[in-house]
Protein backbone atom coordinates (compact mmCIF):
# COMPACT_ATOMS: atom_id res chain seq x y z
CA UNK A 1 0.00 0.00 0.00
CA UNK A 2 2.81 2.55 0.75
CA UNK A 3 4.39 1.60 -2.53
CA UNK A 4 1.21 2.33 -4.42
CA UNK A 5 0.78 5.70 -2.72
CA UNK A 6 4.35 6.61 -3.50
CA UNK A 7 3.92 5.61 -7.13
CA UNK A 8 0.70 7.61 -7.48
CA UNK A 9 2.32 10.67 -5.92
CA UNK A 10 5.31 10.35 -8.23
CA UNK A 11 3.03 10.15 -11.27
CA UNK A 12 1.09 13.20 -10.15
CA UNK A 13 4.32 15.17 -9.69
CA UNK A 14 5.49 14.20 -13.15
CA UNK A 15 2.15 15.26 -14.66
CA UNK A 16 2.26 18.61 -12.87
CA UNK A 17 5.83 19.27 -13.92
CA UNK A 18 5.02 18.48 -17.54
CA UNK A 19 2.01 20.78 -17.33
CA UNK A 20 4.18 23.58 -15.97
CA UNK A 21 6.69 23.06 -18.75
CA UNK A 22 3.94 23.17 -21.39
CA UNK A 23 2.46 26.27 -19.81
CA UNK A 24 5.83 28.04 -19.81
CA UNK A 25 6.56 27.00 -23.40
CA UNK A 26 3.18 28.28 -24.59
CA UNK A 27 3.69 31.69 -23.04
CA UNK A 28 4.66 33.37 -26.39
CA UNK A 29 1.62 31.92 -28.12
CA UNK A 30 -0.70 32.91 -25.30
CA UNK A 31 0.73 36.40 -25.32
CA UNK A 32 0.23 36.67 -29.06
CA UNK A 33 -3.38 35.44 -28.81
CA UNK A 34 -4.05 37.80 -25.90
CA UNK A 35 -2.74 40.77 -27.89
CA UNK A 36 -4.82 39.83 -30.93
CA UNK A 37 -7.92 39.43 -28.76
CA UNK A 38 -7.39 42.84 -27.19
CA UNK A 39 -6.97 44.43 -30.61
CA UNK A 40 -10.40 43.19 -31.66
CA UNK A 41 -13.33 45.58 -31.42
CA UNK A 42 -15.70 45.03 -28.48
CA UNK A 43 -18.65 44.14 -30.71
CA UNK A 44 -16.54 41.54 -32.57
CA UNK A 45 -15.41 39.94 -29.30
CA UNK A 46 -19.01 39.94 -28.12
CA UNK A 47 -20.15 38.24 -31.32
CA UNK A 48 -17.47 35.54 -30.99
CA UNK A 49 -18.47 34.82 -27.41
CA UNK A 50 -22.16 34.62 -28.37
CA UNK A 51 -21.32 32.25 -31.22
CA UNK A 52 -19.29 29.97 -28.95
CA UNK A 53 -22.10 29.97 -26.41
CA UNK A 54 -24.62 29.07 -29.13
CA UNK A 55 -22.47 26.19 -30.40
CA UNK A 56 -22.09 24.88 -26.88
CA UNK A 57 -25.86 25.13 -26.36
CA UNK A 58 -26.60 23.19 -29.54
CA UNK A 59 -24.13 20.48 -28.58
CA UNK A 60 -25.69 20.09 -25.14
CA UNK A 61 -29.22 20.11 -26.62
CA UNK A 62 -28.29 17.40 -29.11
CA UNK A 63 -26.84 15.26 -26.38
CA UNK A 64 -29.98 15.65 -24.27
CA UNK A 65 -32.25 14.85 -27.24
CA UNK A 66 -30.18 11.78 -28.09
CA UNK A 67 -30.33 10.51 -24.56
CA UNK A 68 -34.09 11.13 -24.30
CA UNK A 69 -34.74 9.35 -27.59
CA UNK A 70 -32.73 6.38 -26.43
CA UNK A 71 -34.73 6.23 -23.21
CA UNK A 72 -38.08 6.55 -25.06
CA UNK A 73 -37.68 3.50 -27.32
CA UNK A 74 -39.93 3.67 -30.43
CA UNK A 75 -40.77 7.05 -32.03
CA UNK A 76 -44.39 8.14 -31.50
CA UNK A 77 -46.79 7.94 -34.48
CA UNK A 78 -46.75 10.94 -36.79
CA UNK A 79 -50.13 12.66 -37.34
CA UNK A 80 -51.09 12.85 -41.01
CA UNK A 81 -54.10 13.82 -43.11
CA UNK A 82 -55.45 11.31 -45.60
CA UNK A 83 -57.92 11.15 -48.48
CA UNK A 84 -59.55 8.07 -49.96
CA UNK A 85 -58.76 7.24 -53.58
CA UNK A 86 -61.93 7.02 -55.64
CA UNK A 87 -63.07 5.92 -59.07
CA UNK A 88 -64.46 8.53 -61.42
CA UNK A 89 -64.26 10.37 -64.72
CA UNK A 90 -61.54 12.92 -65.42
CA UNK A 91 -61.41 15.25 -68.45
CA UNK A 92 -58.32 15.72 -70.60
CA UNK A 93 -57.79 19.41 -71.41
CA UNK A 94 -55.27 21.15 -73.64
CA UNK A 95 -54.59 24.67 -72.38
CA UNK A 96 -53.49 27.59 -74.51
CA UNK A 97 -53.26 31.36 -74.36
CA UNK A 98 -55.55 33.26 -76.69
CA UNK A 99 -57.22 36.52 -77.56
CA UNK A 100 -60.76 37.32 -78.62
CA UNK A 101 -61.30 38.46 -82.21
CA UNK A 102 -64.48 39.70 -83.83
CA UNK A 103 -66.12 37.25 -86.21
CA UNK A 104 -66.36 40.05 -88.80
CA UNK A 105 -64.89 43.55 -88.71
CA UNK A 106 -66.04 46.11 -91.29
CA UNK A 107 -64.69 49.62 -91.80
CA UNK A 108 -67.51 51.57 -93.46
CA UNK A 109 -66.33 53.95 -96.23
CA UNK A 110 -68.25 56.35 -98.40
CA UNK A 111 -68.50 55.33 -102.06
CA UNK A 112 -69.46 58.81 -103.25
CA UNK A 113 -68.26 62.35 -102.59
CA UNK A 114 -70.52 64.75 -100.75
CA UNK A 115 -71.43 66.49 -97.53
CA UNK A 116 -72.25 64.39 -94.49
CA UNK A 117 -75.78 65.40 -93.56
CA UNK A 118 -76.68 63.14 -90.61
CA UNK A 119 -75.32 60.26 -88.54
CA UNK A 120 -78.39 58.59 -87.00
CA UNK A 121 -76.58 56.22 -84.65
CA UNK A 122 -75.02 56.33 -81.19
CA UNK A 123 -71.46 55.35 -80.52
CA UNK A 124 -71.35 51.84 -79.10
CA UNK A 125 -74.86 51.06 -80.37
CA UNK A 126 -75.72 47.56 -81.53
CA UNK A 127 -77.14 47.76 -85.07
CA UNK A 128 -78.69 45.20 -87.37
CA UNK A 129 -77.89 44.59 -91.00
CA UNK A 130 -79.66 47.18 -93.18
CA UNK A 131 -80.02 49.89 -90.49
CA UNK A 132 -79.28 53.43 -91.67
CA UNK A 133 -75.87 54.63 -90.50
CA UNK A 134 -74.93 57.71 -92.55
CA UNK A 135 -76.83 60.05 -94.89
CA UNK A 136 -74.84 61.98 -97.48
CA UNK A 137 -76.43 64.95 -99.28
CA UNK A 138 -78.56 63.19 -101.96
CA UNK A 139 -79.57 66.26 -104.01
CA UNK A 140 -76.72 66.14 -106.59
CA UNK A 141 -77.33 62.45 -107.17
CA UNK A 142 -81.10 62.96 -107.36
CA UNK A 143 -80.58 65.55 -110.10
CA UNK A 144 -78.34 63.19 -112.05
CA UNK A 145 -80.96 60.48 -111.71
CA UNK A 146 -83.74 62.75 -112.99
CA UNK A 147 -81.57 63.85 -115.91
CA UNK A 148 -80.84 60.26 -116.85
CA UNK A 149 -84.51 59.38 -116.71
CA UNK A 150 -85.37 62.34 -119.00
CA UNK A 151 -82.76 61.33 -121.55
CA UNK A 152 -84.10 57.78 -121.44
CA UNK A 153 -87.67 58.99 -122.09
CA UNK A 154 -86.50 61.13 -125.04
CA UNK A 155 -84.55 58.33 -126.69
CA UNK A 156 -87.32 55.85 -126.00
CA UNK A 157 -89.76 58.08 -127.93
CA UNK A 158 -87.34 58.26 -130.86
CA UNK A 159 -87.05 54.48 -130.82
CA UNK A 160 -90.81 54.04 -130.83
CA UNK A 161 -91.15 56.39 -133.82
CA UNK A 162 -88.39 54.58 -135.70
CA UNK A 163 -90.13 51.26 -135.15
CA UNK A 164 -93.42 52.66 -136.52
CA UNK A 165 -91.62 53.92 -139.64
CA UNK A 166 -89.94 50.54 -140.06
CA UNK A 167 -93.31 48.78 -140.08
CA UNK A 168 -94.63 51.31 -142.61
CA UNK A 169 -91.60 50.78 -144.87
CA UNK A 170 -92.07 47.05 -144.75
CA UNK A 171 -95.62 47.50 -146.14
CA UNK A 172 -94.50 49.89 -148.84
CA UNK A 173 -91.63 47.70 -150.00
CA UNK A 174 -94.06 44.90 -150.81
CA UNK A 175 -95.92 47.27 -153.17
CA UNK A 176 -92.66 48.54 -154.69
CA UNK A 177 -93.38 52.11 -153.56
CA UNK A 178 -89.93 52.69 -151.97
CA UNK A 179 -86.48 51.42 -152.78
CA UNK A 180 -84.93 48.58 -150.75
CA UNK A 181 -82.17 50.87 -149.53
CA UNK A 182 -84.62 53.04 -147.63
CA UNK A 183 -85.95 49.99 -145.73
CA UNK A 184 -82.41 48.92 -144.80
CA UNK A 185 -81.59 52.42 -143.59
CA UNK A 186 -84.67 52.47 -141.38
CA UNK A 187 -83.81 49.04 -139.97
CA UNK A 188 -80.35 50.34 -139.01
CA UNK A 189 -81.93 53.44 -137.45
CA UNK A 190 -84.12 51.27 -135.20
CA UNK A 191 -81.13 49.22 -134.10
CA UNK A 192 -79.18 52.41 -133.37
CA UNK A 193 -82.04 53.83 -131.30
CA UNK A 194 -82.30 50.56 -129.36
CA UNK A 195 -78.61 50.86 -128.47
CA UNK A 196 -79.11 54.45 -127.34
CA UNK A 197 -82.03 53.41 -125.14
CA UNK A 198 -79.93 50.64 -123.52
CA UNK A 199 -77.22 53.19 -122.83
CA UNK A 200 -79.75 55.50 -121.26
CA UNK A 201 -81.10 52.67 -119.12
CA UNK A 202 -77.56 51.97 -117.88
CA UNK A 203 -77.19 55.69 -117.11
CA UNK A 204 -80.41 55.61 -115.07
CA UNK A 205 -79.17 52.57 -113.13
CA UNK A 206 -75.80 54.24 -112.50
CA UNK A 207 -77.52 57.40 -111.24
CA UNK A 208 -79.80 55.28 -109.04
CA UNK A 209 -76.73 53.48 -107.65
CA UNK A 210 -75.04 56.79 -106.79
CA UNK A 211 -78.24 57.89 -105.10
CA UNK A 212 -78.33 54.66 -103.10
CA UNK A 213 -74.67 55.13 -102.11
CA UNK A 214 -75.61 58.43 -100.51
CA UNK A 215 -77.60 56.40 -97.98
CA UNK A 216 -75.12 54.14 -96.15
CA UNK A 217 -76.61 51.17 -94.27
CA UNK A 218 -75.06 48.56 -91.96
CA UNK A 219 -73.48 45.73 -93.98
CA UNK A 220 -73.52 43.37 -90.95
CA UNK A 221 -75.08 43.17 -87.52
CA UNK A 222 -72.74 44.23 -84.75
CA UNK A 223 -71.54 46.92 -82.40
CA UNK A 224 -70.48 50.34 -83.70
CA UNK A 225 -67.27 51.86 -82.43
CA UNK A 226 -66.45 55.52 -81.96
CA UNK A 227 -67.52 57.90 -84.75
CA UNK A 228 -64.64 58.88 -87.02
CA UNK A 229 -66.33 61.73 -88.98
CA UNK A 230 -68.81 64.31 -87.69
CA UNK A 231 -71.86 65.64 -89.58
CA UNK A 232 -71.20 68.63 -91.86
CA UNK A 233 -67.84 67.40 -93.14
CA UNK A 234 -67.18 66.64 -96.77
CA UNK A 235 -66.42 62.98 -97.33
CA UNK A 236 -64.75 61.37 -100.31
CA UNK A 237 -64.64 57.85 -101.65
CA UNK A 238 -60.84 57.98 -101.40
CA UNK A 239 -60.73 58.80 -97.66
CA UNK A 240 -58.40 56.21 -96.02
CA UNK A 241 -59.88 56.09 -92.51
CA UNK A 242 -63.54 55.50 -93.25
CA UNK A 243 -66.58 56.74 -91.37
CA UNK A 244 -67.02 54.09 -88.65
CA UNK A 245 -66.11 50.51 -87.72
CA UNK A 246 -68.59 47.68 -87.01
CA UNK A 247 -67.55 44.50 -85.22
CA UNK A 248 -69.70 41.40 -85.07
CA UNK A 249 -69.79 40.10 -81.48
CA UNK A 250 -72.41 37.35 -81.75
CA UNK A 251 -70.94 34.94 -82.60
CA UNK A 252 -67.34 35.77 -81.75
CA UNK A 253 -64.07 33.87 -82.11
CA UNK A 254 -60.99 33.19 -79.99
CA UNK A 255 -57.56 32.63 -81.51
CA UNK A 256 -55.30 30.52 -79.28
CA UNK A 257 -52.13 28.47 -79.64
CA UNK A 258 -51.21 24.89 -78.72
CA UNK A 259 -47.80 23.17 -78.78
CA UNK A 260 -47.06 21.18 -81.89
CA UNK A 261 -46.82 18.00 -79.77
CA UNK A 262 -50.54 18.34 -79.02
CA UNK A 263 -51.47 18.44 -82.71
CA UNK A 264 -51.76 14.67 -83.47
CA UNK A 265 -54.58 13.88 -80.98
CA UNK A 266 -56.46 17.01 -82.03
CA UNK A 267 -56.20 16.07 -85.72
CA UNK A 268 -57.33 12.53 -84.94
CA UNK A 269 -60.46 13.87 -83.26
CA UNK A 270 -61.21 16.29 -86.10
CA UNK A 271 -60.73 13.62 -88.77
CA UNK A 272 -63.19 11.40 -86.94
CA UNK A 273 -65.80 14.16 -87.17
CA UNK A 274 -65.88 14.95 -83.47
CA UNK A 275 -66.85 18.41 -82.21
CA UNK A 276 -64.32 19.54 -79.63
CA UNK A 277 -65.65 21.87 -76.91
CA UNK A 278 -63.55 24.90 -75.96
CA UNK A 279 -63.91 26.86 -72.73
CA UNK A 280 -62.75 30.45 -72.32
CA UNK A 281 -61.54 31.56 -68.88
CA UNK A 282 -60.41 34.91 -67.55
CA UNK A 283 -56.78 35.84 -66.99
CA UNK A 284 -56.33 33.98 -63.66
CA UNK A 285 -58.60 31.03 -64.60
CA UNK A 286 -61.04 31.75 -61.78
CA UNK A 287 -64.09 32.49 -63.96
CA UNK A 288 -65.40 30.64 -66.99
CA UNK A 289 -66.57 33.23 -69.50
CA UNK A 290 -68.09 31.21 -72.35
CA UNK A 291 -68.26 27.72 -73.85
CA UNK A 292 -67.93 27.16 -77.58
CA UNK A 293 -66.35 24.69 -79.99
CA UNK A 294 -63.30 24.40 -82.20
CA UNK A 295 -63.91 25.93 -85.63
CA UNK A 296 -60.66 25.59 -87.57
CA UNK A 297 -56.88 25.64 -87.34
CA UNK A 298 -53.99 27.22 -89.20
CA UNK A 299 -52.27 25.39 -92.05
CA UNK A 300 -48.72 25.66 -90.69
CA UNK A 301 -46.77 25.62 -87.41
CA UNK A 302 -44.92 28.73 -86.32
CA UNK A 303 -41.23 27.71 -86.46
CA UNK A 304 -40.21 30.41 -83.96
CA UNK A 305 -42.49 29.21 -81.15
CA UNK A 306 -43.32 25.64 -82.18
CA UNK A 307 -47.04 26.31 -81.79
CA UNK A 308 -50.11 26.09 -83.99
CA UNK A 309 -52.92 28.64 -84.07
CA UNK A 310 -56.49 27.42 -83.64
CA UNK A 311 -59.80 29.25 -83.86
CA UNK A 312 -62.82 28.57 -81.65
CA UNK A 313 -66.26 30.12 -82.05
CA UNK A 314 -68.56 31.17 -79.19
CA UNK A 315 -72.20 32.30 -79.26
CA UNK A 316 -71.39 35.08 -76.76
CA UNK A 317 -75.05 35.61 -75.95
CA UNK A 318 -74.14 37.25 -72.63
CA UNK A 319 -71.59 39.58 -74.19
CA UNK A 320 -68.79 38.56 -71.82
CA UNK A 321 -66.24 38.23 -74.63
CA UNK A 322 -64.92 41.42 -76.20
CA UNK A 323 -62.50 41.89 -79.13
CA UNK A 324 -58.78 41.81 -78.18
CA UNK A 325 -59.60 40.45 -74.72
CA UNK A 326 -57.00 38.08 -73.25
CA UNK A 327 -58.40 34.65 -72.32
CA UNK A 328 -57.18 31.22 -71.30
CA UNK A 329 -58.58 28.68 -73.76
CA UNK A 330 -59.15 25.08 -72.65
CA UNK A 331 -59.78 22.51 -75.38
CA UNK A 332 -61.58 19.40 -74.10
CA UNK A 333 -59.90 16.54 -75.92
CA UNK A 334 -61.63 13.60 -74.22
CA UNK A 335 -63.09 12.30 -70.94
CA UNK A 336 -61.45 9.23 -69.42
CA UNK A 337 -63.84 7.01 -67.49
CA UNK A 338 -63.33 4.76 -64.45
CA UNK A 339 -60.04 6.32 -63.40
CA UNK A 340 -58.47 6.13 -59.92
CA UNK A 341 -58.44 9.74 -58.73
CA UNK A 342 -56.49 11.18 -55.79
CA UNK A 343 -55.56 14.73 -54.71
CA UNK A 344 -52.53 16.11 -56.49
CA UNK A 345 -50.84 17.07 -53.19
CA UNK A 346 -50.54 13.37 -52.32
CA UNK A 347 -48.10 12.74 -55.17
CA UNK A 348 -44.45 13.08 -54.11
CA UNK A 349 -41.39 13.12 -56.34
CA UNK A 350 -37.98 11.71 -55.56
CA UNK A 351 -34.96 10.01 -57.07
CA UNK A 352 -36.95 6.81 -57.54
CA UNK A 353 -39.75 8.63 -59.39
CA UNK A 354 -43.26 9.62 -58.37
CA UNK A 355 -44.71 7.97 -55.29
CA UNK A 356 -47.41 8.28 -52.65
CA UNK A 357 -47.74 7.14 -49.06
CA UNK A 358 -50.66 4.78 -48.44
CA UNK A 359 -51.79 4.24 -44.87
CA UNK A 360 -51.99 0.50 -44.21
CA UNK A 361 -52.53 -0.91 -40.68
CA UNK A 362 -51.37 2.31 -39.05
CA UNK A 363 -48.13 2.53 -41.04
CA UNK A 364 -47.04 4.46 -44.11
CA UNK A 365 -46.53 2.29 -47.18
CA UNK A 366 -44.48 3.91 -49.97
CA UNK A 367 -46.00 3.14 -53.38
CA UNK A 368 -44.44 4.01 -56.72
CA UNK A 369 -47.22 5.32 -58.97
CA UNK A 370 -47.73 6.23 -62.60
CA UNK A 371 -49.53 9.56 -62.89
CA UNK A 372 -52.01 9.93 -65.72
CA UNK A 373 -53.99 13.15 -66.17
CA UNK A 374 -53.79 16.23 -63.95
CA UNK A 375 -56.98 18.29 -63.75
CA UNK A 376 -57.27 21.05 -61.19
CA UNK A 377 -56.41 19.69 -57.73
CA UNK A 378 -56.85 16.05 -58.75
CA UNK A 379 -54.75 13.54 -60.66
CA UNK A 380 -55.54 10.16 -62.12
CA UNK A 381 -53.33 7.20 -61.21
CA UNK A 382 -52.71 4.58 -63.86
CA UNK A 383 -50.97 2.14 -61.51
CA UNK A 384 -49.82 1.88 -57.89
CA UNK A 385 -52.99 2.81 -55.98
CA UNK A 386 -56.41 1.16 -55.90
CA UNK A 387 -59.75 2.80 -55.25
CA UNK A 388 -60.68 2.84 -51.56
CA UNK A 389 -57.11 3.15 -50.25
CA UNK A 390 -56.14 6.11 -48.06
CA UNK A 391 -53.32 8.28 -49.36
CA UNK A 392 -51.46 10.83 -47.26
CA UNK A 393 -52.17 14.42 -48.27
CA UNK A 394 -50.48 16.29 -45.41
CA UNK A 395 -47.41 15.34 -43.38
CA UNK A 396 -45.73 13.22 -46.08
CA UNK A 397 -42.46 15.16 -45.71
CA UNK A 398 -41.93 13.50 -42.30
CA UNK A 399 -42.61 9.95 -43.46
CA UNK A 400 -40.53 7.02 -44.59
CA UNK A 401 -41.55 3.54 -45.59
CA UNK A 402 -42.94 1.82 -42.50
CA UNK A 403 -43.30 4.95 -40.35
CA UNK A 404 -46.08 4.68 -37.82
CA UNK A 405 -48.83 7.23 -38.49
CA UNK A 406 -52.03 8.33 -36.86
CA UNK A 407 -54.97 10.09 -38.46
CA UNK A 408 -56.32 12.65 -35.99
CA UNK A 409 -60.11 12.90 -35.83
CA UNK A 410 -61.69 15.96 -37.46
CA UNK A 411 -61.98 18.97 -35.21
CA UNK A 412 -65.27 20.51 -34.15
CA UNK A 413 -64.74 23.40 -36.55
CA UNK A 414 -64.54 21.05 -39.51
CA UNK A 415 -67.77 19.39 -38.46
CA UNK A 416 -69.83 22.55 -38.50
CA UNK A 417 -68.82 24.17 -35.19
CA UNK A 418 -71.23 22.43 -32.77
CA UNK A 419 -71.46 23.15 -29.04
CA UNK A 420 -68.41 22.43 -26.84
CA UNK A 421 -68.13 18.96 -25.33
CA UNK A 422 -69.19 18.34 -21.77
CA UNK A 423 -66.52 19.06 -19.22
CA UNK A 424 -64.60 21.46 -21.49
CA UNK A 425 -64.99 25.16 -21.68
CA UNK A 426 -65.74 26.75 -24.98
CA UNK A 427 -62.93 28.91 -26.35
CA UNK A 428 -63.44 32.55 -25.58
CA UNK A 429 -65.87 31.86 -22.71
Amino acid sequence: MPLNSFTLKENVNKFVSKGQNYWQQSEPYRHKLRSRWERLKPNVRRAILVGLALVLFLILRGCLFSSSSKKGGKAPPIPVAVMTARKGDIPVYLDGLGSVTAFYTVTVHSRVDGQLMSVPFREGQYVHQGDLLVQIDPRPFQAQFDQAQGQLAKDQALLDNARVDLERYKTLITNGAIPRQQLDTQTATVAQDEGIVKTDQAGVEAAQLQLDYARITAPISGRIGLRLVDPGNLVHATDPNGLLVITQLQPITVLFTLPEDSLPPVLAKLHSGATLPVEAYNRDKTLKLETGHLLSMDNQIDPNTGTLRLKAVFDNTTGTLFPNQFVNARLLLEIRHDQVIIPGVAVQRGSQGTFVFVVTDGAADLRLVKVGVTEGDNVSIDSGVNAGENVVTDGADKLQAGTLVVVPPPSDSTQGGGPPKKGKKASGA
